[in-house]
């Protein structure tokens, strides 16, 4: 399995660590409490760093693959952290055939991160989504819970600008 690298350091404590080690202790008896177990360590850790990854797996006494399996497969996991921002550019059809994918785009390069990374601050991350249901504002993006619609490429520095002060 080919490790991803992200550009923020693993930064778990020993606290989260043994919250961890007990959530583990508890369902290692049933591997069938693989979810439930990965569920707990991303509420912990709020992501699913390749090291949580391993912990899980010698823990659970499963193989790293299937958890990195079950992570990437379903959408509530996520593998890298999410900044203080998180900016979701909405990629479906209604957004994209408006200019999604540029303003994504933009947004990428002016950030210097791709598709679910975080800027090395933690400020900013970025991914795209596949519908947040307000086609009718296309193209749209969420900056956490506040909604941008009928944007262009030139919105982009000033949404950025309200939030880097």
């Amino acid at each position: 399995m080919k490790k991803k690298i992200s550009k923020i350091p693993f930064k778990g404590t020993k606290e989260q660590e043994q919250q961890l080690k007990a959530v583990i202790e508890e369902n290692k008896h049933d591997k069938s409490n693989l979810m439930v177990v990965m569920q707990k360590a991303q509420d912990i850790y709020g992501y699913l760093p390749f090291e949580v990854q391993e912990m899980i797996s010698e823990g659970m006494e499963v193989p790293l693959e299937k958890v990195y399996g079950v992570a990437t497969f379903y959408a509530q996991f996520a593998l890298s952290p999410k900044g203080e921002y998180n900016i979701s550019v909405c990629l479906g059809t209604a957004c994209y055939v408006k200019g999604s994918g540029d303003i994504f785009d933009k947004i990428s390069e002016k950030l210097g991160i791709g598709a679910d990374e975080c800027t090395e601050d933690g400020k900013f991350s970025l991914t795209a989504c596949r519908c947040i249901g307000a086609c009718g504002l296309a193209p749209v993006l969420t900056v956490n819970d506040e909604v941008y619609g009928r944007l262009t490429v030139d919105d982009v520095d000033g949404i950025l600008a309200k939030y880097q002060k």
